[in-house]
């Protein structure tokens, strides 16, 4: 199941970088602004963070195995017909599209991990799904880049769109483990917690913003780091595509390491929130760091940097996705994380527009890099101080049809 839901990642991010990737092509061919580039890689976000409120609520009273193959069918049949776009409003209709169908990804994912994945396997099967995502952009964008060089981005989609459909093969034959059989009986079942005592926890609203401001940085490098090396730096895109690659391939493998070193140091005995809060914190520092050297630093300096970037992603994505499964526990997970990749994802709609907007007004990137750095600190700030603990968090329990409150913690 693991291997492919980090498969499921992977082509969920070839698919949405897609556009990146082609993004100096078409912003030639098309004749389009960096703002009007800024809005069709905003729009998937557009409707891929709102729908993440219902994606929750479906993967958790239907089947998330068929929830998340119904929407890889979407996402990747608007792939291919995006290498069919004729101008900016199709490319626009798509995107929207594109949105829709992803926007099941991770609460169906986190609700299979969370009744799968005992904590001390979490930091190894979130790692291997980070890497997933993380890979995604780096094999999108050295094949995707290199084959667009030769064939064109048309071409590029269409091949894209139709190999994430293979996927359905695999995922609808494997057999289930006992905790992933779902039966209709649960459609019925009441919602415990509650969407409403979700939503008064102080802890998702702190996971929430931590979750905006480190991937506001995710964001602002998946949507303009081939832009930023073409017209920047002067790479050609045969250039680029290795570049940008071995950006996010670092990052992919420093996702695996520090999920390893995680799930080790719980087993050595450190507390969850601890091992957590660590990987959060160490992860948008060196963000911070690398986000304020991209800014300051010549063609050399700037790839050294973007290349830390790379590595703190790697530590903070993990970190943040065994926190959400670890707070909210296998009843909660799916709507927890539809909640928080909405709010969350609200960087995505706002990093790319906004750096479109202040390269189109400063002619240069070190603002929006200045941007990116200055939430990351809001980022360290929130986790040091917002979150009291990331531990499960004791929800009530229904006794004969009532819920009574939970517990107090003991000791």
């Amino acid at each position: 199941m693991v291997a492919l839901l980090t498969l499921a990642a992977f082509i969920n991010y070839v698919d949405r970088g897609n556009l990146a990737t082609a993004g100096p092509l078409i912003q030639n061919q098309l004749s389009l602004s960096h703002t009007e580039l800024g809005v069709l890689l905003a729009a998937f976000f557009w409707s891929y963070a709102p729908a993440q409120l219902p994606a929750g609520w479906l993967a958790e009273r239907f089947d998330p195995r068929r929830v998340l193959a119904a929407g890889l069918a979407i996402w990747g049949a608007a792939t291919a017909l995006t290498g069919l776009g004729t101008g900016f409003i199709v490319l626009l209709a798509l995107r929207l599209v594109l949105g829709l169908g992803e926007s099941v990804m991770y609460p169906a994912s986190f609700k299979l991990l969370a009744a799968e994945a005992s904590e001390e396997e979490r930091g190894r099967a979130n790692g291997f799904l980070a890497s997933g995502q993380l890979l995604g952009p780096a094999v999108g964008t050295l094949a995707g880049g290199l084959l667009m060089a030769w064939w064109g981005w048309r071409v590029v989609f269409v091949l894209f769109g139709f190999a994430s459909l293979l996927w359905l093969w695999p995922w609808l034959t494997t057999p289930r483990s006992a905790s992933q059989r779902w039966t209709p009986a649960a459609r019925e079942a009441p919602d415990i917690p509650s969407t409403g005592m979700i939503l008064r926890r102080r802890e998702l609203w702190g996971s929430c913003l931590a979750q905006f401001c480190g991937t506001y940085t995710l964001y602002l490098v998946l949507s303009w780091l081939p832009v930023y090396l073409v017209n920047t730096h002067g790479f050609s895109m045969a250039q680029m595509a290795p570049i940008g690659a071995g950006v996010y391939a670092l990052s992919a493998g420093t996702s695996v390491l520090t999920g390893w070193a995680s799930d080790r140091w719980v087993r050595g005995g450190a507390a969850t929130n601890r091992v957590r809060k660590s990987g959060l914190i160490a992860g948008l520092t060196v963000m911070t760091a690398c986000l304020i050297a991209c800014a300051q630093s010549s063609s050399v300096g700037s790839l050294l940097a973007l290349a830390g970037c790379g590595i703190g992603i790697g530590i903070w994505t993990p970190a943040l996705f065994a926190t959400v499964q670890t707070l909210a526990g296998p009843h909660a997970t799916g709507r927890w994380m539809g909640i928080q990749n909405c709010l969350g994802n609200l960087a995505g709609m706002t990093a790319p527009l906004v750096t479109g907007m202040v390269v189109d007004r400063t002619g240069h990137f070190d603002f929006a890099f200045g941007i990116a750095a200055a939430l990351a600190v809001v980022g360290i700030l929130t986790v040091a101080f917002f979150i009291r603990r990331v531990e499960p968090i004791d929800w009530p329990a229904p006794v004969n049809g009532q819920l009574l409150p939970a517990l107090p913690p003991q000791g």
